[in-house]
Protein backbone atom coordinates (compact mmCIF):
# COMPACT_ATOMS: atom_id res chain seq x y z
CA UNK A 1 0.00 0.00 0.00
CA UNK A 2 2.62 2.64 1.03
CA UNK A 3 4.95 2.01 -1.95
CA UNK A 4 1.77 2.40 -4.22
CA UNK A 5 0.89 5.67 -2.77
CA UNK A 6 4.13 6.98 -3.11
CA UNK A 7 4.42 6.04 -6.88
CA UNK A 8 0.89 8.47 -7.23
CA UNK A 9 2.34 10.83 -5.18
CA UNK A 10 4.83 11.81 -7.94
CA UNK A 11 2.59 11.26 -10.61
CA UNK A 12 0.25 14.27 -8.83
CA UNK A 13 2.96 16.23 -7.95
CA UNK A 14 3.88 16.36 -11.83
CA UNK A 15 -0.20 17.06 -12.09
CA UNK A 16 0.08 20.17 -10.35
CA UNK A 17 2.42 22.14 -13.00
CA UNK A 18 -0.52 21.19 -14.98
CA UNK A 19 -3.63 23.77 -15.80
CA UNK A 20 -6.42 23.85 -13.00
CA UNK A 21 -9.46 21.76 -14.02
CA UNK A 22 -12.67 23.96 -13.78
CA UNK A 23 -14.00 22.26 -11.46
CA UNK A 24 -12.85 19.38 -8.49
CA UNK A 25 -14.00 18.52 -5.15
CA UNK A 26 -14.58 21.25 -2.16
CA UNK A 27 -16.00 20.14 0.93
CA UNK A 28 -13.99 20.02 3.96
CA UNK A 29 -10.40 20.53 2.25
CA UNK A 30 -10.74 17.28 1.09
CA UNK A 31 -12.01 15.60 4.65
CA UNK A 32 -9.75 15.31 7.55
CA UNK A 33 -11.31 18.57 9.42
CA UNK A 34 -12.09 17.95 13.28
CA UNK A 35 -9.47 15.87 15.22
CA UNK A 36 -8.11 19.46 16.68
CA UNK A 37 -7.12 20.19 13.04
CA UNK A 38 -4.51 17.69 12.48
CA UNK A 39 -5.33 13.72 11.93
CA UNK A 40 -3.52 12.37 8.55
CA UNK A 41 -5.91 9.92 6.57
CA UNK A 42 -3.43 7.28 6.62
CA UNK A 43 -4.60 5.77 10.00
CA UNK A 44 -4.51 6.19 13.37
CA UNK A 45 -2.57 8.91 14.80
CA UNK A 46 -2.89 9.30 18.94
CA UNK A 47 -0.75 12.62 19.32
CA UNK A 48 -2.78 15.19 20.86
CA UNK A 49 0.50 17.81 21.69
CA UNK A 50 1.66 18.47 18.21
CA UNK A 51 4.81 20.41 18.80
CA UNK A 52 4.79 22.94 16.35
CA UNK A 53 7.78 22.17 14.62
CA UNK A 54 8.62 24.75 11.20
CA UNK A 55 11.16 23.33 8.97
CA UNK A 56 13.33 26.46 8.70
CA UNK A 57 13.96 28.68 4.80
CA UNK A 58 16.34 30.66 4.19
CA UNK A 59 13.66 33.71 3.41
CA UNK A 60 12.15 33.04 6.73
CA UNK A 61 12.00 36.47 8.95
CA UNK A 62 14.53 36.51 11.73
CA UNK A 63 13.83 35.56 15.33
CA UNK A 64 13.85 38.86 16.74
CA UNK A 65 12.59 37.86 20.64
CA UNK A 66 12.79 34.86 22.96
CA UNK A 67 14.42 31.87 22.44
CA UNK A 68 14.88 28.96 19.03
CA UNK A 69 15.02 25.44 19.59
CA UNK A 70 17.04 24.07 16.60
CA UNK A 71 15.98 20.58 15.37
CA UNK A 72 18.49 18.46 13.15
CA UNK A 73 17.05 15.38 12.38
CA UNK A 74 18.85 12.39 10.22
CA UNK A 75 16.45 12.57 7.54
CA UNK A 76 12.47 12.06 6.90
CA UNK A 77 12.12 8.90 8.64
CA UNK A 78 13.32 10.28 12.51
CA UNK A 79 11.15 13.48 11.57
CA UNK A 80 7.91 11.18 11.40
CA UNK A 81 8.68 9.50 14.16
CA UNK A 82 10.58 11.01 16.77
CA UNK A 83 8.94 11.61 20.32
CA UNK A 84 10.31 15.50 19.51
CA UNK A 85 6.86 15.53 17.73
CA UNK A 86 4.31 15.25 20.74
CA UNK A 87 5.07 16.80 23.69
CA UNK A 88 2.64 19.28 26.03
CA UNK A 89 5.66 20.73 27.70
CA UNK A 90 7.13 21.88 24.31
CA UNK A 91 4.00 22.77 23.02
CA UNK A 92 3.36 24.97 26.57
CA UNK A 93 7.07 26.56 25.69
CA UNK A 94 6.11 27.51 21.73
CA UNK A 95 3.61 29.68 22.87
CA UNK A 96 6.49 31.06 25.53
CA UNK A 97 8.76 32.59 22.75
CA UNK A 98 10.14 29.72 22.02
CA UNK A 99 10.45 28.87 18.38
CA UNK A 100 10.52 25.28 17.43
CA UNK A 101 12.74 24.91 14.07
CA UNK A 102 13.17 22.21 11.85
CA UNK A 103 17.30 22.49 10.53
CA UNK A 104 18.11 21.06 7.22
CA UNK A 105 22.23 20.43 7.82
CA UNK A 106 22.53 21.25 3.96
CA UNK A 107 21.90 24.61 3.74
CA UNK A 108 23.74 27.51 5.19
CA UNK A 109 21.91 27.48 8.75
CA UNK A 110 22.60 23.81 8.54
CA UNK A 111 26.33 23.77 8.11
CA UNK A 112 26.45 26.70 10.73
CA UNK A 113 24.99 25.22 13.57
CA UNK A 114 25.82 21.55 13.13
CA UNK A 115 28.99 21.18 10.94
CA UNK A 116 31.11 18.42 11.99
CA UNK A 117 28.14 17.31 14.57
CA UNK A 118 26.68 13.76 14.60
CA UNK A 119 23.30 13.57 14.54
CA UNK A 120 20.57 14.27 15.11
CA UNK A 121 20.66 16.99 17.64
CA UNK A 122 19.03 19.30 19.58
CA UNK A 123 20.32 23.29 20.60
CA UNK A 124 18.55 26.14 22.23
CA UNK A 125 19.62 28.98 20.86
CA UNK A 126 19.51 32.77 21.31
CA UNK A 127 17.56 34.75 18.21
CA UNK A 128 20.94 35.44 16.79
CA UNK A 129 22.29 32.11 17.31
CA UNK A 130 23.97 31.96 20.10
CA UNK A 131 23.89 28.37 21.46
CA UNK A 132 22.66 28.21 25.24
CA UNK A 133 22.37 24.40 25.35
CA UNK A 134 22.53 21.14 23.20
CA UNK A 135 21.62 17.47 23.68
CA UNK A 136 22.86 15.31 21.65
CA UNK A 137 21.72 12.25 20.60
CA UNK A 138 22.01 8.52 22.44
CA UNK A 139 22.35 5.57 20.14
CA UNK A 140 20.85 7.80 17.32
CA UNK A 141 18.18 8.67 19.01
CA UNK A 142 16.92 11.86 20.97
CA UNK A 143 14.41 11.56 24.08
CA UNK A 144 11.64 14.61 24.13
CA UNK A 145 12.32 14.26 28.44
CA UNK A 146 15.93 15.46 27.86
CA UNK A 147 14.93 18.34 25.34
CA UNK A 148 12.47 19.16 27.96
CA UNK A 149 14.80 19.36 30.49
CA UNK A 150 17.01 21.77 28.45
CA UNK A 151 14.86 24.47 28.25
CA UNK A 152 13.04 24.15 31.53
CA UNK A 153 16.66 24.66 32.78
CA UNK A 154 17.29 27.72 30.75
CA UNK A 155 13.97 28.65 31.55
CA UNK A 156 14.36 28.35 35.68
CA UNK A 157 17.95 30.30 35.03
CA UNK A 158 16.74 32.84 33.28
CA UNK A 159 13.59 33.26 35.62
CA UNK A 160 15.90 33.17 38.91
CA UNK A 161 18.01 36.66 36.98
CA UNK A 162 14.54 38.17 36.66
CA UNK A 163 13.22 37.91 39.83
CA UNK A 164 16.60 39.22 41.32
CA UNK A 165 15.72 42.35 38.95
CA UNK A 166 11.85 42.16 40.76
CA UNK A 167 13.32 42.36 44.20
CA UNK A 168 15.92 45.14 43.27
CA UNK A 169 12.57 47.12 41.89
CA UNK A 170 10.35 46.59 44.85
CA UNK A 171 13.33 47.50 47.18
CA UNK A 172 13.96 50.44 45.71
CA UNK A 173 10.14 51.42 45.40
CA UNK A 174 10.04 50.96 49.63
CA UNK A 175 13.22 53.18 49.31
CA UNK A 176 11.03 55.96 47.43
CA UNK A 177 13.08 55.94 44.36
CA UNK A 178 9.96 55.41 42.38
CA UNK A 179 11.17 56.23 38.73
CA UNK A 180 13.67 53.81 39.00
CA UNK A 181 11.29 51.14 40.51
CA UNK A 182 8.88 52.10 37.61
CA UNK A 183 11.59 51.45 35.01
CA UNK A 184 12.63 48.21 36.03
CA UNK A 185 9.02 47.05 36.98
CA UNK A 186 8.32 48.09 33.40
CA UNK A 187 11.50 45.18 32.31
CA UNK A 188 10.17 42.76 34.20
CA UNK A 189 6.65 42.94 32.41
CA UNK A 190 8.35 43.19 28.96
CA UNK A 191 8.90 39.51 29.27
CA UNK A 192 6.00 38.21 29.84
CA UNK A 193 5.67 36.03 27.15
CA UNK A 194 8.48 33.80 28.81
CA UNK A 195 7.68 34.79 32.40
CA UNK A 196 3.92 35.28 32.32
CA UNK A 197 3.71 35.17 36.48
CA UNK A 198 6.77 37.26 37.05
CA UNK A 199 5.41 40.03 34.80
CA UNK A 200 2.12 39.63 36.58
CA UNK A 201 3.59 40.07 40.09
CA UNK A 202 5.43 43.23 38.51
CA UNK A 203 2.34 44.55 37.17
CA UNK A 204 1.01 44.59 40.52
CA UNK A 205 3.86 46.68 41.94
CA UNK A 206 3.25 49.09 39.22
CA UNK A 207 -0.33 49.61 39.95
CA UNK A 208 0.41 50.53 43.77
CA UNK A 209 3.19 53.48 42.30
CA UNK A 210 0.14 54.78 40.14
CA UNK A 211 0.88 52.62 36.63
CA UNK A 212 -1.77 51.42 35.29
CA UNK A 213 -1.04 50.97 31.18
CA UNK A 214 0.47 47.47 31.22
CA UNK A 215 -2.45 46.00 29.90
CA UNK A 216 -3.43 42.27 30.30
CA UNK A 217 -1.11 39.31 31.32
CA UNK A 218 -2.83 35.69 31.43
CA UNK A 219 -1.77 33.34 33.77
CA UNK A 220 0.52 30.56 32.13
CA UNK A 221 -0.55 26.94 31.44
CA UNK A 222 0.35 24.50 34.09
CA UNK A 223 3.46 22.95 33.71
CA UNK A 224 2.97 20.54 36.39
CA UNK A 225 3.65 16.68 34.87
CA UNK A 226 0.99 15.18 36.58
CA UNK A 227 -1.49 17.50 36.04
CA UNK A 228 -0.67 17.35 32.27
CA UNK A 229 -0.70 13.47 32.70
CA UNK A 230 -4.21 14.15 33.17
CA UNK A 231 -5.31 16.56 30.60
CA UNK A 232 -3.43 14.39 28.36
CA UNK A 233 -5.51 11.44 28.87
CA UNK A 234 -8.92 13.34 29.10
CA UNK A 235 -7.89 14.93 25.55
CA UNK A 236 -6.64 11.50 23.78
CA UNK A 237 -9.79 9.59 25.40
CA UNK A 238 -11.68 12.20 23.80
CA UNK A 239 -10.30 11.88 20.58
CA UNK A 240 -11.20 8.10 20.50
CA UNK A 241 -14.30 8.86 21.38
CA UNK A 242 -14.24 11.36 17.88
CA UNK A 243 -13.12 8.50 16.31
CA UNK A 244 -16.11 6.41 17.44
CA UNK A 245 -18.32 9.26 16.06
CA UNK A 246 -19.18 9.42 20.16
CA UNK A 247 -19.57 13.32 20.02
CA UNK A 248 -21.38 13.98 23.09
CA UNK A 249 -18.53 11.87 25.02
CA UNK A 250 -15.96 13.97 22.90
CA UNK A 251 -17.20 16.70 24.01
CA UNK A 252 -17.60 15.70 27.57
CA UNK A 253 -13.40 14.63 28.18
CA UNK A 254 -12.37 17.88 25.56
CA UNK A 255 -14.29 20.04 28.04
CA UNK A 256 -13.02 18.36 31.34
CA UNK A 257 -9.35 18.59 30.22
CA UNK A 258 -9.99 22.19 29.43
CA UNK A 259 -11.21 22.75 33.00
CA UNK A 260 -8.14 20.84 34.36
CA UNK A 261 -5.83 23.73 33.04
CA UNK A 262 -7.92 26.90 31.32
CA UNK A 263 -4.71 28.22 30.08
CA UNK A 264 -3.65 25.38 27.86
CA UNK A 265 -5.44 25.94 24.61
CA UNK A 266 -4.85 22.65 23.28
CA UNK A 267 -8.39 20.94 24.64
CA UNK A 268 -9.80 24.14 23.06
CA UNK A 269 -8.89 23.34 19.90
CA UNK A 270 -10.08 20.02 19.67
CA UNK A 271 -13.20 21.18 20.60
CA UNK A 272 -13.75 24.12 18.47
CA UNK A 273 -13.01 21.47 15.91
CA UNK A 274 -15.79 19.44 17.02
CA UNK A 275 -18.06 21.85 17.30
CA UNK A 276 -16.81 23.53 13.91
CA UNK A 277 -16.84 20.09 11.73
CA UNK A 278 -19.16 17.37 13.31
CA UNK A 279 -21.69 19.08 15.18
CA UNK A 280 -22.58 22.06 13.33
CA UNK A 281 -22.75 24.30 16.20
CA UNK A 282 -21.06 27.08 15.16
CA UNK A 283 -21.96 29.80 17.32
CA UNK A 284 -19.60 27.45 19.68
CA UNK A 285 -17.07 26.82 17.57
CA UNK A 286 -16.53 30.53 17.01
CA UNK A 287 -16.79 30.91 20.62
CA UNK A 288 -14.22 28.54 21.26
CA UNK A 289 -11.69 30.08 18.27
CA UNK A 290 -11.92 33.02 19.31
CA UNK A 291 -10.75 32.15 23.07
CA UNK A 292 -7.97 30.72 21.54
CA UNK A 293 -7.15 33.55 19.82
CA UNK A 294 -7.47 35.73 22.75
CA UNK A 295 -5.05 33.63 25.19
CA UNK A 296 -1.41 32.87 24.12
CA UNK A 297 -1.54 29.96 22.59
CA UNK A 298 0.63 27.72 20.35
CA UNK A 299 1.22 28.66 16.52
CA UNK A 300 -0.46 25.23 15.77
CA UNK A 301 -4.00 25.95 18.02
CA UNK A 302 -4.00 29.25 16.57
CA UNK A 303 -3.78 28.40 13.09
CA UNK A 304 -6.53 25.81 13.25
CA UNK A 305 -8.42 28.60 15.14
CA UNK A 306 -8.12 30.69 12.45
CA UNK A 307 -8.98 28.65 9.47
CA UNK A 308 -12.19 27.58 11.15
CA UNK A 309 -13.30 30.96 11.53
CA UNK A 310 -12.22 31.69 7.73
CA UNK A 311 -14.39 28.42 6.57
CA UNK A 312 -17.42 28.90 8.39
CA UNK A 313 -17.04 32.86 7.54
CA UNK A 314 -16.43 31.55 3.69
CA UNK A 315 -19.59 29.63 4.18
CA UNK A 316 -21.70 32.34 5.55
CA UNK A 317 -21.18 34.89 2.75
CA UNK A 318 -17.95 36.50 3.96
CA UNK A 319 -15.84 35.27 1.12
CA UNK A 320 -12.60 37.81 1.16
CA UNK A 321 -12.88 37.99 5.25
CA UNK A 322 -12.89 34.06 5.36
CA UNK A 323 -9.71 34.05 3.01
CA UNK A 324 -8.06 36.59 5.04
CA UNK A 325 -8.53 34.65 7.87
CA UNK A 326 -7.40 31.31 6.30
CA UNK A 327 -4.45 33.00 4.57
CA UNK A 328 -3.57 34.35 8.36
CA UNK A 329 -4.27 30.60 9.42
CA UNK A 330 -1.25 29.15 6.87
CA UNK A 331 1.39 32.20 8.26
CA UNK A 332 0.95 31.13 11.17
CA UNK A 333 1.82 27.66 10.85
CA UNK A 334 1.22 25.54 7.99
CA UNK A 335 -1.24 22.69 8.05
CA UNK A 336 -2.62 20.81 5.30
CA UNK A 337 -6.48 21.53 5.47
CA UNK A 338 -6.12 24.92 5.31
CA UNK A 339 -3.94 24.57 2.34
CA UNK A 340 -6.65 22.40 0.35
CA UNK A 341 -9.51 25.16 1.49
CA UNK A 342 -7.71 28.17 -0.24
CA UNK A 343 -7.31 25.86 -3.11
CA UNK A 344 -10.87 25.39 -2.80
CA UNK A 345 -11.61 29.21 -2.66
CA UNK A 346 -9.44 30.20 -5.67
CA UNK A 347 -10.69 26.94 -8.09
CA UNK A 348 -14.16 28.72 -6.98
CA UNK A 349 -12.60 32.07 -8.38
CA UNK A 350 -11.20 30.38 -11.58
CA UNK A 351 -7.76 31.19 -10.59
CA UNK A 352 -5.67 27.92 -11.84
CA UNK A 353 -2.19 29.19 -10.60
CA UNK A 354 -3.12 29.38 -7.34
CA UNK A 355 -5.18 26.67 -7.46
CA UNK A 356 -2.72 24.25 -8.01
CA UNK A 357 -0.20 26.52 -5.64
CA UNK A 358 -2.07 25.76 -2.46
CA UNK A 359 -2.56 21.86 -3.43
CA UNK A 360 1.28 21.53 -3.94
CA UNK A 361 1.64 22.97 -0.96
CA UNK A 362 -0.63 20.25 1.09
CA UNK A 363 1.03 17.39 -0.98
CA UNK A 364 4.13 18.70 0.28
CA UNK A 365 3.15 18.85 4.15
CA UNK A 366 1.83 15.16 3.69
CA UNK A 367 3.00 13.53 0.75
CA UNK A 368 1.32 10.40 1.66
CA UNK A 369 -1.75 11.77 3.64
CA UNK A 370 -4.85 9.69 2.37
CA UNK A 371 -6.63 12.89 2.43
CA UNK A 372 -4.14 15.15 0.38
CA UNK A 373 -4.30 12.34 -1.99
CA UNK A 374 -7.82 11.90 -2.69
CA UNK A 375 -8.10 15.40 -3.10
CA UNK A 376 -5.83 15.72 -5.79
CA UNK A 377 -7.00 13.40 -7.28
CA UNK A 378 -10.24 14.94 -7.85
CA UNK A 379 -7.97 17.18 -9.29
CA UNK A 380 -6.55 14.73 -11.60
CA UNK A 381 -9.99 13.74 -12.86
CA UNK A 382 -10.82 17.06 -13.74
CA UNK A 383 -7.37 16.99 -15.92
CA UNK A 384 -8.80 14.18 -17.98
CA UNK A 385 -6.70 11.73 -16.05
CA UNK A 386 -9.65 9.88 -14.78
CA UNK A 387 -7.89 6.76 -14.90
CA UNK A 388 -5.41 7.41 -12.27
CA UNK A 389 -8.00 8.89 -9.70
CA UNK A 390 -9.79 6.18 -10.47
CA UNK A 391 -6.98 4.15 -9.12
CA UNK A 392 -6.72 6.29 -6.36
CA UNK A 393 -9.95 6.59 -5.59
CA UNK A 394 -10.69 2.49 -5.06
CA UNK A 395 -7.19 1.85 -2.80
CA UNK A 396 -9.07 4.49 -0.53
CA UNK A 397 -12.52 4.02 -0.53
CA UNK A 398 -12.72 2.75 2.95
CA UNK A 399 -11.77 6.43 4.27
CA UNK A 400 -14.99 7.40 5.74
CA UNK A 401 -14.07 11.18 5.71
CA UNK A 402 -13.42 11.77 1.93
CA UNK A 403 -16.50 10.25 1.12
CA UNK A 404 -17.25 14.00 -0.81
CA UNK A 405 -14.24 14.44 -2.59
CA UNK A 406 -14.48 10.23 -3.14
CA UNK A 407 -17.46 10.85 -4.93
CA UNK A 408 -16.59 13.68 -6.87
CA UNK A 409 -13.93 12.02 -8.84
CA UNK A 410 -16.51 9.11 -9.49
CA UNK A 411 -18.82 12.32 -11.26
CA UNK A 412 -16.28 13.50 -13.01
CA UNK A 413 -15.34 10.36 -14.47
CA UNK A 414 -18.99 9.65 -15.39
CA UNK A 415 -20.26 7.28 -13.01
CA UNK A 416 -23.33 8.65 -11.53
CA UNK A 417 -24.12 5.72 -9.51
CA UNK A 418 -21.05 5.34 -7.78
CA UNK A 419 -20.91 8.99 -7.01
CA UNK A 420 -24.42 9.47 -5.34
CA UNK A 421 -23.86 6.41 -3.06
CA UNK A 422 -20.89 8.05 -1.82
CA UNK A 423 -22.55 11.33 -1.32
CA UNK A 424 -25.03 9.28 0.16
CA UNK A 425 -22.40 7.83 2.63
CA UNK A 426 -20.97 11.15 3.05
CA UNK A 427 -24.53 12.77 3.97
CA UNK A 428 -26.04 9.93 6.03
CA UNK A 429 -22.98 7.95 7.29
CA UNK A 430 -20.35 10.20 7.85
CA UNK A 431 -22.45 13.50 8.50
CA UNK A 432 -24.38 12.47 12.08
CA UNK A 433 -26.14 16.14 12.56
CA UNK A 434 -28.66 17.83 10.73
CA UNK A 435 -26.93 21.41 10.93
CA UNK A 436 -23.68 20.25 9.38
CA UNK A 437 -25.39 18.06 6.71
CA UNK A 438 -27.95 21.10 5.13
CA UNK A 439 -24.60 22.77 4.64
CA UNK A 440 -22.43 20.18 3.20
CA UNK A 441 -25.35 19.41 1.08
CA UNK A 442 -25.16 22.98 0.12
CA UNK A 443 -21.88 23.04 -0.98
CA UNK A 444 -22.63 19.69 -3.47
CA UNK A 445 -25.41 21.70 -5.00
CA UNK A 446 -22.85 24.61 -5.83
CA UNK A 447 -19.27 22.30 -6.38
CA UNK A 448 -18.63 22.18 -10.20
CA UNK A 449 -17.90 18.65 -9.78
CA UNK A 450 -20.72 17.50 -9.47
CA UNK A 451 -22.39 19.61 -12.73
CA UNK A 452 -23.10 16.72 -14.60
CA UNK A 453 -25.88 15.94 -11.98
CA UNK A 454 -27.03 19.17 -11.04
CA UNK A 455 -30.27 18.38 -12.63
CA UNK A 456 -30.34 14.82 -11.66
CA UNK A 457 -33.82 13.82 -9.92
CA UNK A 458 -31.96 11.88 -7.66
CA UNK A 459 -29.18 14.00 -6.54
CA UNK A 460 -31.66 16.85 -6.11
CA UNK A 461 -33.28 14.70 -3.78
CA UNK A 462 -30.54 13.41 -2.16
CA UNK A 463 -29.46 16.70 -1.43
CA UNK A 464 -32.98 17.97 -0.65
CA UNK A 465 -32.12 19.71 2.75
CA UNK A 466 -29.52 22.01 1.85
CA UNK A 467 -29.20 24.99 3.66
CA UNK A 468 -29.03 27.57 0.42
CA UNK A 469 -26.19 30.05 1.67
CA UNK A 470 -24.06 29.47 -0.91
CA UNK A 471 -24.45 30.90 -4.30
CA UNK A 472 -23.50 29.23 -8.00
CA UNK A 473 -19.67 28.82 -8.37
CA UNK A 474 -18.07 31.53 -10.56
CA UNK A 475 -17.85 34.33 -8.59
CA UNK A 476 -16.95 34.00 -5.21
CA UNK A 477 -15.46 37.53 -4.50
CA UNK A 478 -19.04 39.52 -5.19
CA UNK A 479 -21.32 40.36 -2.56
CA UNK A 480 -24.08 37.30 -1.79
CA UNK A 481 -27.82 37.33 0.36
Amino acid sequence: MKNTLSRFTAILLVMMMLPAPASWATCGGGGGGGTGGMRSGGGSDEMVYHVPWRILKADDPPVKAGLVLYWAPTGANELQNSSLRNSRLLTFYAEQCVTMGVVDSNTPLGQKLVSGVKLPIAMLAEPNGTVVGKVENNKGYLRVEDVEKLIESEFKKRESALKEKFEGARNKAKAGDSENAIAELRGVVEQKCMFPKLAKDAAKELKKLGVTDVGQIFDPPNFDRAVGAKVERAVLRGLRAEDNANYVEAERLYLAAHQMDSADPVPLRYLGELYRHHTGEWDKARNTFNEILAMPADPLSRAVALHGLGKMTIHEGEFKKGLALMEDSVKEFPIALAYRNLAVYWNSEGDAAKTGFYTKKALELEPTDAYNLVFAAAFMAGNGRADEALKIAIQNEKLLPASYNLAAIYAQAGQKEKALALLKRHFFEYERYAAVRSKEMMEARVDAVFASLRNDSAFLALTKDADGKLQMPGSMSAPRN
